[in-house]
């Protein structure tokens, strides 16, 4: 069976056992038997706690089809009292009346509960959520258990848990005791949880309001002064786009500040020690307008963007987050900021041949400022194998064919690498991947089946050739050193009070630590297993950057990783599914002009591997000089200066223009003329 069969029927098998129990469970009730009833119910429990513990998703699928876990459990309860009466039909009013209405008190207390874990969590959203900055001024204290606040499905299933069994016990023992013991623990449960909540309403427990957050929050910024900084918005997929903005931000001049609006996002920024603030209303956003803030960088165009555009007292910038040919790249919206700030003379002139409305006077060119860590070519493989990165983009919003290479031609590119004895694989899918067209989901996790398989293949063939196990101690040694270093202090799912309490000010030189650790972590990572073993890279680390310096050449798409892979001047190759010829393509398409062009059936693999292996034959070496040139600017002055020297100079515009608004908003005063015309003018009329 495929293994995305296999993962698709681990994923119904909780359902499918929890609906089964619920049917069997209803026979032995009807007919009556105890061992049908007792082995329902208790499997079913049994999965439903299971389904919360391992499978949440699925369990917020069943509530959109209203079999919600109180549904479940209230259904569970009474097919054991419906069986309870069937086994003994004598006497029932006396017996399990009591029970009923043992019940119905537990469920009446958790409905309760979750009341007042809805009013507790109110109490502790507030308007602004922070990272990196010390909030023990506003006194805040810890969140109630997880189980009170957030997880009602785990809490009615473990507070039931007593009655449950309890029920099971009478319906094998005959003694309605046993069950009312279990009911009234868990009614005894379902009190104490109401009661911690209670005591988190009483005035004196509750965090501060709303205007305390918000004093606290102005009074900060008037101690900060924060000069430059970074507005970004977006989904939960999205924070990649703003994560590679860290470092540079972190190293211009002035008082960097990062401004969220999603309060997920908080937890999505990689380690940083620049000061974050989230404010998701637009309100609480417009304070920003009597801070020193005077710049900020955009990372990418979303739907509140807008918003933060109308602070007239703050210049704009957009940086994108990654340049390609694409359509994308050169979007309408830009013409809203100030400034768009390109990495070089490839996107001014993309810019202007595309009309959008942005003029040329506003065009900035920057560089790549994170593209300092990538490293030079350095000539042909030295070792007995060639790293090939295959790293295609997405299938983007608008349907075009020619975005992804997954879907046409990715199977085939991978098969044809595969097929080469002598290549290590690194694929790398975009994360987005799948995210808009299935078939690129299907295609993508096809291509992993096939390199799974691949490596399993070779792994058998070099049996004793692995890494010696101190490589893999110490690869566990520095995941966890740097998943301490970088790894937020509050939990997933944490409120605003707790996310601010947990994340105080950050410690000196932890930055400097983060990059370090990094650095010990990625080494440790490809030491960690043989120089003939495929890889699929999915997650946050490696980095695509960390990828670039360790292959010896890049497939992808049209999309921004070759303008970024071409820092290395390293042999590259893009895969034609535009259904272009491939001089249009290359005309189309100016990025490709330095690379190898891949047909969808990828019969051009083993050339390029050849002119790889062999440098003497590869025909692009000068023309990717002149188009890293081209599309990054030069490298003197570097990149990380000339992105400095671009925020002095939307900073000075922002002070000259906060200048001009004061002098405008000064009181007119007469002088001594207009004071006697004025008199003669009353006299006159008088």
């Amino acid at each position: 069976m495929p293994a995305r069969l296999r993962t698709a029927a681990a994923r119904l098998l909780l359902p499918t056992v929890l609906a089964l129990s619920f049917a069997v469970q209803a026979v032995g009730a009807l007919l009556p038997s105890v061992p049908l009833l007792v082995a329902a119910a208790a499997v079913g429990l049994a999965a439903d706690i299971a389904l919360h513990r391992w499978q949440r998703g699925m369990a917020s699928a069943l509530g959109k089809l209203n079999a919600t876990v109180t549904v479940r459990q209230a259904v569970r309860d009474l097919l054991m009292v419906t069986g309870l009466l069937r086994i003994e039909e004598q006497d029932y009013e006396t017996k399990y009346l009591a029970l009923v209405c043992g019940l119905l008190v537990f469920y009446a207390l958790h409905f309760a509960c979750q009341a007042l874990a809805i009013s507790v969590r109110r109490t502790r959203t507030l308007p602004v959520v922070t990272r990196n900055i010390d909030a023990s001024a506003l006194r805040l204290r810890p969140a109630p258990p997880a189980l009170l606040m957030q997880r009602a499905g785990q809490r009615l299933l473990m507070f039931g848990l007593p009655s449950s069994v309890g029920l099971l016990a009478a319906a094998v023992t005959g003694s309605a005791r046993l069950a009312a013991a279990g009911i009234a623990l868990s009614a005894a449960f379902a009190v104490v949880a109401v009661a911690v909540l209670l005591l988190r309403l009483r005035p004196g427990r509750r965090p501060v309001t709303s205007e305390e957050a918000l004093e606290w929050f102005e009074a900060w910024l008037a101690e900060y002064q924060p000069t430059v900084g970074m507005y970004f918005s977006g989904g939960t997929s999205s924070a990649y786009q703003a994560n590679m903005w860290l470092e540079p931000l972190a190293r211009l001049e002035g008082r960097p500040l990062i401004v969220l609006r999603e309060r997920f996002m908080v937890r999505k920024i990689a380690s940083t020690d620049i000061p974050i603030v989230c404010l998701p209303k637009v309100a609480d956003l417009m304070r920003l307008e009597q801070s020193t803030l005077k710049m900020l960088i955009h990372p990418s165009n979303s739907g509140k963007t807008s918003q933060v555009l109308r602070i007239p007292t703050i210049k704009h910038a957009f940086v994108n987050h990654g340049e390609s040919d694409k359509l994308s790249s050169c979007n309408p919206y830009a013409k809203a900021y100030d400034e768009v700030w390109v990495a070089g003379p490839a996107a001014r002139e993309r810019y202007a041949l595309a009309a959008v409305g942005v003029d040329d006077k506003d065009v900035v060119e920057i560089g790549r400022p994170q593209l300092d860590v990538i490293q030079p070519y350095a000539g042909a493989p030295t070792g007995p194998y060639t790293t090939v990165l295959y790293a295609p983009t997405w299938e983007g919003w608008d349907g075009n064919p020619g975005n992804t290479s997954v879907i046409e031609a990715g199977e085939n590119i991978v098969r044809a690498l595969l097929a080469d004895p002598g290549v290590r694989l690194l694929y790398k899918p975009h994360p987005l991947t799948g995210s808009v067209e299935p078939r690129a989901g299907a295609a993508n996790t096809r291509i992993q089946e096939m390199i799974r398989a691949a490596s399993a293949a070779r792994a058998a063939e070099h049996a004793d050739e692995r890494p010696a196990p101190s490589a893999a101690a110490e690869l566990a040694a520095r995941t966890a050193e740097l998943d301490r270093l970088t790894t937020s202090s509050s939990r997933p799912g944490a409120d605003d009070a707790e996310r601010m309490l947990l994340q105080t000010a950050p410690e000196p030189g932890r930055a400097a630590a983060v990059t370090a650790a990094t650095a010990a972590w990625e080494a440790a990572y490809w030491a960690s297993f043989p120089a003939w073993e495929h890889q699929i890279v999915t997650g946050a680390r490696p980095t695509v950057y960390a990828c670039f310096n360790v292959a010896d050449v890049l497939i992808s798409d049209v999309s921004s990783v070759i303008s970024d892979y071409l820092e290395s001047e390293k042999p590259y190759a893009v895969a034609n599914t535009s259904g272009l010829p491939e001089q249009d393509f290359r005309v189309t398409f100016p990025t490709v002009r330095a690379g190898a062009v891949l047909t969808p059936d990828a019969s051009g693999i083993p050339a390029l591997l050849e002119s790889v292996r062999h440098p003497e034959k590869d025909t692009y070496a000068e023309a990717r000089t002149e188009l890293k040139l081209h599309l990054l600017g030069p490298s003197d002055p570097p990149s990380v200066v000339r992105f400095n020297e671009a925020a002095r100079a939307l900073c000075a515009e922002a002070d000259e223009h906060r200048a001009a608004m004061a002098v405008r908003a000064l009181p007119v005063i007469p002088t001594q003329r207009d004071a006697e015309s004025t008199l003669d003018s009353e006299h006159v009329r008088g």
